[in-house]
Formats: structure tokens, sequence, C-alpha cells
């Protein structure tokens, strides 16, 4: 009796998996051409995005959304074939508990992607510019690219970090080279003891600034000096100019080290007692 129910159970699972076989067939068929088709399709918008666009971190989110959105298509047929439809909605709508405890342990990355496609269409950066989130030096770098869940950037040490989407989009960002222009400063302490007056002095540096290379000289980006404070016979000023922010920290760091060794010489060759402070 036991034998022959075991044989009825066994017979009627080996039936169903006859039956179910041709719909796995074509649903592994359906799959593979599904990828496939998702990987050639969103090789083909990207191409049309890239070349068109002028934004290319939007074309490469797009052509990734465009692929995935695909292959989640695909799936959705397969498992119709399947005739699991069904199945997986009751699974859904029976498993309150379990739908929690999956959607809370998925909530960061759900909010990563949410936050990357706000970040898609609407981002305080471009590619390659350079970022910083909170006021970190160490989270401080060029944008490389922007995923469905993070954002690449590189440091100025050639550290790849990957910044969450979410943190992008919440935390306070310092973008230096969006507008292309970037003011910066630095302190010129002078003995003034055997020249006529502090103005002397700054006219004359001002027009060293103005004249030094890649320093910007039109309005509104004109460098300017102001007299900070007198010590006795010293004199400090407060050197402001602005420069091209593309390479930041190659053109504008540079930029200043040279200018500000370039004063000092000025200073030394126009005979202003040693030492010419410029810090």
């Amino acid at each position: 009796m036991l034998l022959d129910d075991i044989n009825r159970v066994f017979v009627h699972y080996w039936e169903h998996l006859i039956e179910l076989l041709p719909k796995v067939v074509v649903a592994i068929v359906l799959l593979v051409v599904a990828i496939f088709l998702s990987n050639r399709i969103s090789h083909l918008v990207g191409g049309r995005l890239h070349a068109r666009s002028h934004d290319p971190l939007l074309a490469e989110f797009l052509t990734r959304l465009t692929r995935w959105a695909l292959i989640l298509l695909g799936l959705t047929v397969v498992l119709q074939v399947l005739g699991m439809t069904g199945l997986v909605g009751g699974m859904v709508a029976g498993a309150g508990l379990t739908a929690f405890v999956v959607g809370f342990a998925l909530k960061d990355i759900a909010e990563n992607f949410l936050a990357g496609v706000v970040l898609a269409f609407n981002r305080p950066f471009r590619i390659y510019d350079t970022i910083q989130i909170r006021d970190n030096q160490a989270l401080m770098g060029r944008v490389e690219a922007l995923n469905l869940r993070t954002t690449l950037i590189k440091t100025f040490d050639g550290k790849h970090i990957y910044l969450p989407n979410a943190m992008v989009l919440r935390e306070p960002l310092i973008n230096y080279t969006r507008d292309g222009h970037i003011r910066q400063d630095f302190q010129v302490a002078v003995d003034v003891s055997q020249d006529p007056g502090p103005e002397t002095v700054r006219d004359m540096l001002l027009e060293f600034v103005r004249n030094f290379r890649d320093v910007e000289r039109e309005e509104p980006h004109t460098p300017y000096i102001i007299l900070e404070k007198t010590e006795g016979p010293k004199a400090t000023f407060h050197v402001y100019f602005w420069t091209y922010s593309e390479e930041y920290r190659r053109g504008t760091q540079e930029l200043k080290s040279d200018l500000m060794q370039a004063i000092r010489q000025r200073l030394l060759q126009q005979n202003y007692p040693e030492p010419a402070t410029v810090q």
C-alpha cells in the first residue's frame, strides 16, 4: 500500500516534470534571447546617446538603465511562460512579514538607486569635475563615473572611492570646477621701512599678479590686493586672484605655488629686506 502511494506520487511528479520540460526549455531560450537583445539594444541606445548628448554621465546611466529594464521585461515573460506569475504574486501578497524584512534590508539599495536616478537628470557636477563631500578632504576627487548605486571619484593620490548616491544627494557638496574659475589667495609680509608707503608695494604687487601667466584679468575675475595689517615696519598684504579650474589640483595649485615663489623673487630683486614672507 505504501509502495503504491509512493509510486503514484513519483509518477505524478514525473508526468508533471515531463509536461513542464518544454516550457523550461522555452523559458531558458527566451531568457538567453532577452539578455542578448538587452545588450544589443542598450549598446545601440548608448551609442546614439553618447553621440548626441553633451553629458556622458547621463548617457551612460540611461544606457545601463535601458539594459536592466529590458532584462526585467524578459524575466517577466519567462515567468509567464512557466506559469509562475500567479505563484509569485501570491507569495508576495501572502508574505507580509517577509516582504517587510526584505524591504528593510534593501532600503539602502533602493535609496541609492532612486538617488542615482535623480542625479542622472539633476546633479551638481559633470564628469571630470573636482568635487568634495562635506568638508572632508578624504572625500575629494575627480568624478569618473555615475552608476545605478554609486558615484565613482578618483582622489589626487590615485585612490578610487565609490560614494553611495544617497550620500552624494543628501550631503553638502563642493564643486571646484563647475564654474570654470576658482579664486585663490595667500599672504605677503613685506618690510616697507625703506619705501614711501604700503600703497607703493601694493600697486607693484598688483601689477605683477595681473601680468602673471594664467591669472584672469577680465571682470568679474580681476585680481585684487588688500592691506590686511601693519606691525612696525612690516605690512601684510592679502593677495586674491582667479584662475581656470579645469585641472584643479595640477593647474590651480601649481599656479599658486609658482606665483608665490615669483612674488618672493620679485621682492628680493626690488631690494626689499629679507625675509619677504609669502604664505
